[in-house]
């Protein structure tokens, strides 16, 4: 793999540049017009991705093109942002510390599609790839903005498609022998039905002359994700799928994707849905050498931009410790049998996936350990991989993290390998997915949102500062120093390169924990200078034998870097001892005894959470004991650690691990009826789509509650689970709503977004809200009919049992910590579907809708468990 990276970078660059195609000497000065630059060194750039439609609006001449397909209170119109106004806020993005902007395809675009009632504001759904949709723009206002960047001394990257066009036909039945027949054309789309440029205007498959040019394929929606046929050849979502084995359908991208590079001076393309292309296809999009039809890079070389950069969009996200989708995505960077460079780079859908389990649902930290290392065994070219929090297709971080896992997250991106990338509103706080910047835009608020001094505008700009001053966070690489296989906590790094060394600690739990006895390679008593931190922190000094121990505060972090010589520390007069060094396997609360010298009282600390670590006399001949509770802990797989800690005297026992084998046992079963799935009065539908139809996924058919000491586990049998859309977490289709009511606790009665209480006799205290894509766990705090509360972590565990249909959500110990058991915790449980929030309910029927009410007033209840009360 390392072979094929410097073989990509001799094509790319010449044989007398470095990564990101910039020599030792300084570039030479831009071209009076600004419109053509020479390439950056990608290590060193920033990005912010723009939906232009949401960002600002410069022009609002052009927001209404008299289609009915303009409506800012709607997320399927169009709100009104537009290219000048990108260019009128290029002061607010480059003083966040932005050094490129990222913009949604710009391309003449359906502006609406009656079969599905949805826009194409966002630009993915194109119908000329030459030319500027109105409601953006000009070609001149383009170019306008590649010069305003390019005259800051920034860069443009712009979204482009391969993969498809806009939901010109659709096929209501298939027969591969007949592809004229059962064809559905979408005669209402607007402004006009079939792309207007050749040779894509060759669309319609009961046209004979149409179906013998081969432009498209002739294909259905994707049913089978795993079928490699389906998947490369047939319609993604309905969009018409571009036969891309035809060269005539390939060299009218490279002429089309050639155009913007030209008469815009675009820096970079990011590719969409590049796993529903063949990888070969890169060889020729990229590097052909066709005088007719060049390659992008081959244009680009020839305009001076020796280091375009191609980055694609592959949807996948490995489960902890697996690698297989990892290994996928790095299929679309390098041949995996000849070695061949393909794409530059691939979005970093995999680390995306395992920051936000860490940081924002609070899983294990090794799992980051692992996704971190990994991508260094993966991927040749981790440094040119952009890397991100969140994005215009899933849920923003925000929806599910707390803001304090939010800046632990940004703090993760801007240190480690990668370009990192800022999706718009993250510095303003959005939750909303494509929520707009602007006034008069959706989910504005009725206001604009460019505030430069903002908490999370002013943080990001320090992270952008401190990424900019140390070339090690830009192009070194990282080494895991600690990690926490059981819980949210202590995640530490070391990266190096460029003659530097940093040291990058956080402890994403949201109580106190120990970091103890890290290893630094340092000398003891050498000094470390704090260059950033979350939550206090100050200079340290590493300690005997090279260790480092800190107490870190709740969703603390520390950046530091050696400073000055190591001298000798005093030894420690006190000490503190074991009297065992592993506790091997228990299945029960046990015993843990020792000595100390020096110390009257110390901490136990189990797994590094200083919270429940009570204190423990030390007697006075020497000896003390504890009681070590294992009420919270039930994989066998995982094992815990232990230390004995006195802060006073600043002494550590060495390490003691364990492992608990415990197992669930049912506390409750409810059978639920069958077809009850059509809301509180029996009269909701399922949306129209056939891949809702007789599959009921939001039909409980049986719930299980389990126990292990205090942990719950919650499983719900449904009739099926889909994965029809590719989910993530492993069903689609429906979102589970959980409440849980803890005795003796204060909650509530309002059920979030649902227009809904909860029955008499429940109130709650925690809320899950999952769907294929995401999985949140609340708190009451802050809650209301239209808020769900604060984030919690660790959210619940989820998992899959497809063969059995049933999904298992499992609740940490901490949520019903001082509690004996179990007895007298209730459930109660709903359904329905989300994307970017609940799916609309509406009086009639529709595709992605929900029919027979008023979503505005009605119960966001598909179906609902009645409550159900441990024993």
């Amino acid at each position: 793999m390392r072979s094929s990276s410097a073989k990509f970078l001799a094509l790319l660059c010449g044989a007398s540049t470095v990564l990101g195609c910039k020599s030792k000497e300084d570039p030479p000065a831009p071209p009076a017009d600004l419109l053509h630059v020479a390439s950056p060194d990608w290590r060193d750039q920033i990005l912010y991705f723009v939906m232009t439609d949401r960002f600002a609006n410069g022009n609002p001449g052009n927001d209404d093109q008299g289609a009915g397909e303009y409506g800012p209170q709607e997320e399927a119109r169009y709100s009104g942002g537009d290219l000048e106004g990108i260019v009128s806020r290029l002061d607010y993005i480059q003083g966040l510390g932005a050094t490129a902007v990222w913009v949604t395809p710009p391309v003449a675009n359906q502006w609406w599609d009656p079969l599905v009632n949805y826009g194409g504001y966002h630009g993915y759904w194109a119908r000329n790839f030459m030319e500027v949709d109105a409601h953006l723009g000009t070609l001149e206002d383009y170019r306008s903005l590649s010069r305003a960047l390019h005259g800051r001394g920034m860069y443009l990257v712009q979204d482009i498609v391969l993969n498809h066009m806009a939901n010109c036909f659709r096929y209501v039945a298939y027969e591969v022998d007949h592809v004229e027949r059962h064809v559905q054309l979408n005669t209402g789309a607007k402004p006009a039905c079939g792309p207007s440029q050749a040779p894509f205007d060759q669309w319609d498959p009961t046209n004979p002359a149409h179906r013998q040019a081969g432009i498209f394929h002739w294909t259905p929606s994707i049913l089978d994700y795993q079928n490699p046929e389906q998947e490369l050849n047939w319609q993604l979502s309905d969009l018409d799928d571009l036969n891309t084995e035809n060269p005539a359908v390939t060299a009218a991208l490279k002429d089309s994707y050639n155009f913007w590079i030209r008469e815009a001076g675009v820096d970079g393309f990011r590719v969409d849905t590049v796993f529903y292309v063949p990888p070969e296809l890169f060889k020729d999009f990229l590097f052909s050498k066709d005088p007719a039809h060049p390659g992008v890079l081959e244009t680009a070389r020839g305009l001076g931009k020796e280091g375009f950069l191609a980055f694609g969009e592959g949807f996948a996200s490995d489960k902890p410790f697996e690698d297989t989708l990892s290994r996928k995505v790095a299929s679309y960077m390098d041949d995996p049998v000849t070695g061949e460079a393909l794409l530059p780079g691939m979005l970093q859908f995999p680390l995306y996936r395992t920051a936000g389990d860490v940081f924002a649902r609070g899983h294990p930290t090794s799992e980051l350990a692992h996704r971190l290392t990994n991508a260094r065994e993966v991927f040749s070219r981790p440094h040119l991989m952009p890397t991100f929090l969140d994005n215009h297709d899933v849920d923003r971080f925000r929806a599910g993290g707390s803001e304090a896992a939010l800046r632990q997250a940004l703090v993760f991106m801007m240190t480690v390998p990668g370009i990192p990338v800022i999706y718009y509103g993250t510095e303003q706080d959005f939750t909303g997915r494509r929520s707009a910047m602007f006034q008069a835009g959706f989910e504005s608020g009725g206001r604009d949102r460019f505030d430069t001094s903002a908490p999370l505008y002013t943080f990001i700009q320090e992270l952008t500062a401190l990424r900019k001053a140390h070339a090690v966070f830009r192009r070194g690489e990282p080494t895991v120093l600690r990690q926490n296989g059981v819980r949210g906590g202590v995640f530490a790094y070391k990266m190096e390169g460029e003659g530097e060394t940093a040291f990058v600690l956080f402890n994403t739990s949201d109580e106190e924990t120990l970091l103890d006895n890290l290893e630094t390679g340092l000398p003891e008593g050498s000094g470390l200078t704090l260059l950033a931190s979350v939550n206090g922190g100050a200079e340290a000094t590493v300690g005997p034998q090279g260790r480092l121990s800190l107490k870190l505060p709740a969703r603390a972090v520390r950046v530091f870097r050696p400073s000055g010589q190591g001298t000798p520390v005093p030894p420690a007069s006190a000490r503190i001892t074991l009297n065992t060094a592993s506790g091997g396997t228990v299945s029960q609360d046990f015993e843990l005894s020792g000595t100390a010298v020096g110390v009257s009282s110390l901490r136990v600390v189990v797994d590094g959470a200083l919270g429940p670590a009570n204190e423990v006399t030390v007697g006075p001949d020497g000896t003390w004991r504890t009681l070590i509770s294992v009420a919270s802990m039930v994989d066998p797989s995982v094992e815990h650690s232990l230390v004995a800690w006195s802060e006073a005297a600043g002494v550590l026992s060495e390490t003691l691990t364990f492992r608990v084998s415990r197992t669930f046992v049912p506390l409750l079963t409810h059978e639920d009826p069958a077809n009850d799935d059509t809301g509180p009065e029996g009269r909701y539908r399922y949306p129209s789509d056939l891949s809702w139809g007789s599959n009921h996924q939001g039909d409980f058919r049986r719930v299980t509650l389990l126990g292990s000491g205090n942990v719950l586990k919650l499983a719900f049998q449904m009739p099926r689970i889909t994965t029809e859309w590719n989910p993530q977490n492993g069903f689609d289709h429906v979102a589970f709503t959980v409440f849980i009511d803890v005795p003796g606790r204060e909650g509530l009665t309002v059920m979030p977004q649902q227009n809904s209480t909860l029955p008499a006799g429940m109130n709650w205290d925690y809320r899950i809200r999952a769907h294929g894509w995401s999985n949140a766990l609340f708190s009451t705090d802050g809650a209301s009919a239209t808020s769900e509360g604060s984030p919690v972590s660790p959210a619940a565990a989820l998992e899959v049992d497809a063969a059995s249909g049933t999904v298992f959500f499992t609740l940490p110990g901490e949520l019903f910590a001082g509690r004996s058991s179990l007895s007298g915790v209730k459930v109660y449980a709903t359904t329905w579907d989300y994307d970017g929030g609940y799916r609309p309910l509406v009086p009639g029927t529709e595709q992605w809708k929900f029919g027979g009410g008023d979503g505005a007033v009605d119960p966001i209840v598909l179906d609902s468990t009645p409550v159900l009360t441990v024993p």
